[in-house]
């Protein structure tokens, strides 16, 4: 058998401006560049020559490296290395030799990045000096060595192919291994839905130590801690607050602290915020009785409205988790150098719709706008602080412009948002979504519920009564057009 084999193209290699390389068409439709790339260009130069040919007027022309090239510009590079060979224009060869050349370079995986991390730290290395050389912000430097430090979380960003940012929201759940596998099942099923689930799962693992927490303080003072409130029929413990003193006045927690049978029960509904409902066994026995005059313990709730409950809470959890992880979105979202290029028609669109929405955001300094920019301020109800922020940042007028809009948005929302629909807050989701966001399933109720109101209102207008106008049965759209 006779094996051939292709010789290398001729060529020289040499050191060219790039902002004299002409770039030709190339099969890439854009050529994104990241700050990361651009700095590693810029720390350590084009390693990889580019492939060019010259035209008949002798200038360079890119065959391949189109990326390096664009970034060595950005860096500020006056010269970088190109292997010019000897190759006429010809499109099919071009476009087989750029395909081949992007299909052979394969991008280091996060476990690749954060295996050699670690290498580089036990070489002495710090996390500063790796992020410079690599061209890598030092926070994620550091997340990947806290990745790869973690037994837990370097077996699962290998073994599931889970991202850093995935991998390292793990280790916060170390021990816990059923959330550990939802979030791990997530990763790699739904990933869009990672963040949502895992903020629901800091909230939760914030609840219990809340909750944790507040019981211990309550079993030293002497109470009885309850799983759960007790039934209809269930007599052995009474409400303080339907118990009154031998003064006529309500029993209050520290009255009972330390008698027999002093009982508690620990929930926490928002956040961090423990409610405590105390409980008395056998109040007569301590001198107290009943403030009605008799048991006015409610009826027992129905199982459909059990379950009701139960869903309504559930959503409440997942809203709150939501809107952390929309917030922090939109913090990086006005955090990028350009915007979508129909932000200011979102602006313009908003201010004319929703603008009473908008306005209402202002209140309190437009607080909320601070924080989505990451401008401080002096207090809740400070001065504001954005002109002078517009003022120093010329470029970012129009992020300024779009945090106001956004912050009167996003502070109209909450829990009743899921509870109660609208177009209004629909259409801020979408917009979001089309900006790269990625829905929660409690935010995707409201989209939901909309368009089928939408469908509705549509076999509605198709049994008009002969001789309504266009502007009539139009006139309720255009009050809630936030296509936002």
């Amino acid at each position: 058998m006779t094996t051939t084999t292709q010789s290398p193209p001729a060529g020289i290699l040499e050191y060219v401006d790039p902002a004299q390389i002409v770039l030709e068409t190339n099969v890439r439709p854009s050529a994104p560049l990241t700050d990361e790339f651009i700095a590693t260009i810029r720390e350590h130069g084009v390693l990889q020559p580019v492939r060019g040919r010259r035209d008949d007027t002798g200038s360079v022309i890119v065959r391949a490296g189109q990326r390096r090239v664009l970034a060595a510009r950005e860096a500020g590079l006056a010269a970088i290395p190109v292997f010019v060979v000897d190759s006429t224009e010809h499109t099919v060869e071009r476009i087989v030799e750029q395909i081949v050349e992007n299909d052979q370079r394969e991008a280091l995986t996060d476990t690749d990045r954060t295996a050699a991390w670690q290498q580089l730290a036990l070489e002495g290395l710090t996390p500063a000096v790796i992020a410079k050389r690599t061209g890598t912000k030092t926070a994620r430097v550091k997340t990947g060595l806290k990745v790869a430090g973690n037994e837990l979380a370097a077996t699962a960003i290998a073994a599931h192919q889970l991202t850093l940012d995935q991998a390292a929201a793990l280790v916060e759940f170390e021990g816990d291994e059923d959330t550990v596998a939802e979030l791990i099942a997530i990763a790699v099923e739904t990933p869009g839905q990672f963040d949502h689930a895992a903020q629901r799962a800091r909230d939760d693992q914030a609840r219990a130590r809340a909750r944790e927490a507040t019981e211990q303080d309550l079993a030293a003072k002497g109470f009885t801690i309850l799983d759960r409130e007790p039934g209809y029929q269930d007599t052995s413990h009474t409400r303080i607050t339907e118990l009154v003193d031998s003064d006529g006045n309500l029993v209050t927690a520290e009255q009972i602290a330390g008698l027999d049978g002093a009982a508690a029960l620990v929930r926490v509904y928002y956040g961090d915020d423990v409610h405590v409902t105390y409980f008395l066994a056998d109040p007569k026995a301590h001198g107290f009785a009943p403030r009605f005059g008799g048991g006015s313990q409610s009826g027992p709730m129905t199982d459909d409205e059990k379950a009701e409950r139960r869903e309504v809470i559930a959503s409440n959890k997942a809203w709150d988790a939501a809107q952390t992880v929309r917030r922090e979105w939109l913090t990086q979202f006005l955090g990028r150098r350009t915007l979508p290029k129909d932000a200011p028609r979102v602006i313009a669109t908003a201010l004319a719709t929703d603008r009473t929405v908008v306005a209402k955001g202002l209140e309190g300094g437009n607080k909320l706008a601070h924080d989505l920019l990451g401008v401080a301020q002096d207090s809740a109800w400070g001065a504001d602080r954005l002109a002078g922020f517009a003022h120093t940042h010329p470029a970012k007028a129009v992020h300024v412009t779009l945090a106001i809009v956004l912050g009167g948005l996003e502070a109209s929302t909450g829990r009743h948002s899921w509870r109660n629909p609208n177009r209004g807050t629909a259409g801020y989701l979408t917009t979001l979504e089309a900006w790269g966001y990625t829905l929660s399933d409690v935010e995707q109720i409201i989209i939901a519920h909309t368009q089928i109101h939408e469908v509705d209102e549509v076999e509605v207008d198709d049994e008009a009564e002969v001789g309504e106008t266009p502007e009539e049965s139009t006139a309720d759209e255009a009050e809630v057009e936030l296509a936002v």
